[in-house]
């Protein structure tokens, strides 16, 4: 049978350890890994691999010895407990072995777990799981998560009190990374929120996010982009002691300024520009930037950036200018600029 949509979300979460078997298939192995893992977890408990309750059979194992996977499923351990043999990076070429420990599976023996990559319509291996009357096979595309897994996540990793903001930005973020990045992402807020009875915000998700630009630099952005002409020297000279080039610093402010014009010319608005921001943009440094593409506003945003433009050509030529001056110069220009 396919399983598809919330009926698969809520299987992962609880499967129903008397089914005779599940396929998991996908282009994305760490997607398809991910829900495999749920799966065996929750039926076997976190001691069954221990009590040698999980089998894992090799897809090029299981192709010399086709008997593999029937013994797997027959065998009984020396540990009571329901059973999982797991078949990994299987392919249509397995179909029929598959197919016949599933036509002979019977109540109490183990249940089949098998991964597979990307398979077409007329694969036979997904045919042999969704032909059964007693087994499901489910495919995991690269589409965001829904609503439901990710709330699955945050309960699992224990946070329940959210926001409606933070839960906003929890679900840009599951848009934007890796599905293992974002459980890992909930982990560490889940970590840092520990102890803590209060409600998760948007300064707690921005804090634990993955960051995108360094902090020095970002400081200084922000110095220019909020008219603090006089903080721009000392940020300069920190930045420099640590190294940082001046056309990746010239990088940067090009991409903080295009940022804002983005959110400036949006349709509906600079609040709807950030809100669609890719990568997102969160917690207080999205308000910091909503106000400052409001103070700039689109035209004079587009004056910043012919500066910065011409600038960054300056920098690659051949001109005998300190670069790092060249630099700071741009970005107290711009501060002055703000303040017309």
């Amino acid at each position: 049978m396919k399983l598809s949509g919330a009926a698969a979300t809520r299987f992962f979460a609880a499967p129903e350890p008397d089914r005779a078997g599940l396929l998991i298939f996908g282009a994305d192995a760490m997607r398809v890994a991910l829900k495999r893992q749920e799966v065996i977890a929750v039926l076997i408990g976190p001691e069954g691999e221990a009590e040698m309750r999980l089998t894992r059979i090799p897809g090029a194992d299981l192709r010399k010895d086709p008997a593999l996977v029937a013994d797997a499923l027959k065998a009984q351990g020396f540990f009571p407990g329901p059973r999982v043999a797991f078949v990994e990076e299987a392919t249509d070429g397995l179909a029929p072995a598959l197919k016949a420990a599933l036509a002979d599976w019977q109540k109490g023996d183990a249940m089949l777990v098998v991964t597979a990559g990307s398979l077409n319509k007329s694969s036979a291996l997904k045919k042999a799981f969704e032909d059964h009357p007693n087994a499901y096979a489910a495919g995991i595309y690269d589409d965001p998560p829904s609503r439901e897994e990710i709330e699955a996540v945050l309960a699992k990793a224990g946070l329940k009190d959210i926001g409606r903001e933070a839960m906003t930005d929890l679900l840009a973020l599951a848009r934007d990374l890796d599905p293992g990045d974002f459980r890992q992402t909930v982990e560490k807020v889940a970590l840092y929120k520990f102890g803590d009875a209060t409600p998760l915000t948007p300064a707690d998700v921005a804090a634990c996010a993955p960051a995108t630009i360094e902090a020095e630099v970002d400081d200084i952005l922000h110095a220019a982009a909020e008219a603090r002409a006089g903080d721009i020297g000392p940020l300069m000279r920190r930045l420099e002691g640590q190294g940082v080039n001046p056309v990746t610093l010239s990088i940067a402010a090009m991409r903080h300024f295009r940022t804002l014009h983005t959110a400036a010319s949006a349709p509906g608005g600079p609040a709807e520009g950030i809100a669609r921001m890719r990568p997102p943009v969160f917690g207080p440094r999205r308000d910091r930037m909503l106000r400052q593409a409001q103070n700039w506003g689109m035209h004079r945003l587009e004056t910043a950036i012919g500066l910065l433009t011409d600038t960054d050509l300056t920098l690659r030529s051949s001109s005998r200018a300190p670069a790092m001056a060249v630099m700071e110069r741009a970005l107290i220009r711009l501060a002055m600029l703000n303040r017309r």
